[in-house]
């Protein structure tokens, strides 16, 4: 692989690490309703688990409350069914048309949780990306090895994956403590 290769897949990778990090975040709850809270959410309907999103339209009409439409209203059980059996903690409350559920405020202690949550997803994609890096830098190595870079452009390739990780990083840190602020406000 070649040192350009290498840094591009860095890149790559690093931008895929923290996507995963911004779709992990959006399952962590606040204290308001947000649809993205059911997003990782599956119910079994005709034969396989599929997710809520494909079966059914979801909506925060009040900052308390997830309102789920089913595309076809003979699957609302099953809806129910998989909340119930989700880790979301949240009674669905159904009118045989749509499913509601109703957010309770989070206590302190559920609060803290949350943020220590998000932290450790943080750093589980910190260390991703420095993964990547390391990846990157025997690349590197190798194509110096190999005689198809110098060493000066080796320590300039180096110097541009460590650039890179600091601002894939940063931009980890970053969503963590948006949503770190997001939990903690009441």
């Amino acid at each position: 692989m070649s040192p350009d290769e290498a840094l591009l897949d860095a890149e790559e990778r690093m931008e895929k690490a923290v996507s995963k990090l911004k779709s992990d975040l959006t399952g962590i709850r606040t204290g308001r309703a947000n649809p993205g809270m059911v997003d990782s959410l599956r119910v079994e309907v005709y034969g396989s688990p599929t997710p809520i999103k494909q079966i059914a339209s979801v909506s925060a009409p009040e900052p308390q409350q997830l309102v789920i439409r089913p595309f076809d209203p003979s699957t609302i059980k099953e809806i129910e069914k998989g909340i119930i059996a989700s880790d979301l903690g949240l009674t669905p409350n159904s009118d045989g048309k749509v499913v509601r559920l109703n957010i309770p405020a989070l206590s302190g202690e559920v609060r803290k949780q949350m943020v220590s949550r998000t932290r450790d997803l943080t750093e589980e994609t910190k260390v991703a990306i420095r993964n990547v890096r390391r990846d990157a830098n025997k690349a590197i190595d190798q194509a110096e090895k190999d005689k198809l870079i110098g060493e000066d452009e080796r320590d300039t390739f180096k110097d541009s994956v460590q650039e890179l990780t600091k601002t894939y990083e940063g931009q980890a840190s970053d969503l963590a403590k948006s949503k770190e602020a997001e939990v903690m406000e009441d």
